[in-house]
């Protein structure tokens, strides 16, 4: 495998359509790899005390609009 610069001067010589079937192929992969950490976080019990708060938060209609 190549390092990073010799990569990037590589995908600098594809034709762009095949740039952008690598920059699609990329935003899919980067998302497994977010899917993956937080099915890791939620199964070791990193993300317990943020659903707890969230949780009771709900119970105790602490809730505001995101969204203005």
């Amino acid at each position: 495998m190549g390092t990073l610069p010799e990569i990037e001067a590589a995908i600098k010589q594809l034709p762009e359509n095949d740039i952008r079937q690598l920059a699609t192929w990329l935003e899919e992969y980067l998302e497994q790899i977010w899917n993956q950490q937080i099915a890791s976080d939620l199964t070791s019990g990193k993300l317990n005390k943020l659903i707890a708060k969230a949780e009771a938060d709900i119970a105790a209609n602490r809730l505001r609009d995101i969204i203005p």
